[in-house]
């Protein structure tokens, strides 16, 4: 479950009010948590906390209508849009699947970061580092070439965990991240010969071409709508025959959908697809889970392909 975030209305009584909600919201006692929200917000109009709360609240009352107006009402309250809650709009069907707001993705992971490793992979039995670790020695022994690799970009690296599964095989290794905090705790592992704060696109697009021969992005797609750009600029910084790996999540339907968890899922042919028009080939894709939801594993993807 994803850290609790709270915004302050800067009125003492409108938080204390809200702190009352959350609580009788987490008894299930939802409609007098609701009647405090809205007690809240006519004390601080711009409450974004409350009103998304409100909104989460009205939902799971089956209150659709209003709960769509208050998550306008939140994301208006906030524009950068903290809490999400434009995505709940995308899964609500009100708005079109687009990019996450990079300062909810910021926020998730600065949240995270001091219990990101024991939440993925104690709690979701995160494995999406050693599955490409596998993957990526699979195609090159396919390839009867040796996986060892100069220089190596690792994209959405949290905490420095597909670093660690290819260390061995990596001379040199940059990290790219939107959260500090994450970067934190990359940069205390001692892996990596460059860490940046930037999210992923503007990361790699700042790299010289022919810059790497390793590329990888371990459970980092699943925060990006439109592989297309991303792709098209690692093909440009991997040398002719480099090797891009990422995990994502995907779905029986076509193209790319918001799941339950605000994580998107890429169809299998929309993968392919992307990869073909970055100008890479497909070497392997793979039906393969790199982390649970309710312990169940989330239907997922692990792709390789190479650059010509």
């Amino acid at each position: 479950m994803a850290p609790r975030l709270f915004l302050s209305s800067g009125d003492l009584v409108a938080d204390r009010r809200y702190e009352f909600a959350r609580d009788l919201q987490l008894k299930g006692d939802l409609p007098a948590a609701a009647e405090l929200l809205e007690q809240a917000i006519e004390l601080v109009p711009k409450f974004p906390s409350a009103w998304y709360t409100l909104g989460k609240i009205r939902l799971e009352l089956g209150q659709r209508e209003a709960a769509i107006g208050a998550f306008r009402a939140a994301r208006d309250a906030d524009p950068e849009d903290r809490h999400g809650a434009g995505l709940h709009l995308m899964q609500l069907g009100v708005e079109a699947v687009s990019a996450m707001p990079p300062g909810y993705v910021q926020t998730l992971f600065d949240q995270y970061a001091p219990r990101f490793e024991a939440a993925l992979v104690g709690d979701l039995g995160y494995r999406g580092p050693a599955l490409l670790f596998k993957a990526v020695l699979s195609v090159r022994a396919s390839a009867k070439k040796p996986a060892f690799f100069k220089r190596a970009i690792d994209l959405g690296c949290g905490t420095g965990l597909a670093a660690a599964a290819f260390a061995q095989h990596v001379d040199r290794f940059i990290g790219i991240d939107l959260s500090p905090r994450m970067v934190d705790k990359s940069r205390a592992t001692g892996l990596y010969a460059e860490l940046e704060v930037d999210d992923m696109l503007k990361g790699i697009s700042g790299k010289p071409d022919a810059s790497a021969e390793l590329i990888l992005a371990a459970d980092a797609m699943v925060y990006v709508a439109d592989l297309a750009p991303v792709l098209a600029e690692a093909a440009r910084v991997l040398v002719a025959g480099g090797v891009l790996a990422f995990t994502t999540e995907t779905h029986d339907g076509e193209g790319v959908i918001l799941g339950e968890g605000l994580r998107y899922a890429h169809s299998a042919a929309y993968v392919r697809a992307s990869v073909d028009t970055a100008g890479l080939t497909l070497a392997l894709l793979d039906d393969l889970s790199a982390r649970n939801e309710d312990n169940i594993p989330a239907p997922g993807l692990v792709a390789v392909s190479v650059k010509p």
